[in-house]
């Protein structure tokens, strides 16, 4: 059972993912688009959470332990409060197995990230 709070990052089209934003070299973002785009920047912005971000997302089989991911530095009540602020900022998923979660960064995340900066293609 999942108990993560998603924030709009991507949204669904039916066909693969289409980010929340335009790539920042299409067109000015607008007052919302600038939000979403901002909160995964500021939580991003953290070297520490960029750590645990990137353990998560490179971790074997695509979902990291708590336990496997924590050694970054910090205590780990630390280390929790920067896990619940990714999740806030809809970059990670968490799912609770017995005493333990598991974290998650879903494609889609990464795909919608790798979208927004994007370089225009050459004509």
């Amino acid at each position: 059972m999942s108990t993560a709070k998603v924030l709009p990052l991507i949204e669904s089209g039916g066909q693969g993912v289409a980010p929340c934003c335009p790539p920042l070299t299409e067109r000015t973002l607008t007052a919302e688009e600038a939000m979403t785009a901002s909160r995964m920047f500021r939580a991003l912005g953290d070297p520490v959470r960029l750590r645990l971000f990137s353990a998560v997302a490179s971790h074997e089989g695509g979902e990291a332990c708590v336990c496997d991911i924590s050694d970054v530095g910090v205590s780990q009540p630390t280390v929790s409060h920067h896990l619940k602020k990714l999740k806030e900022a809809g970059l990670l998923t968490s799912e609770r197995r017995g005493t333990w979660v598991y974290y998650r960064v879903e494609p889609s995340v990464l795909t919608a990230m790798g979208q927004l900066l994007t370089l225009p293609a050459a004509a």
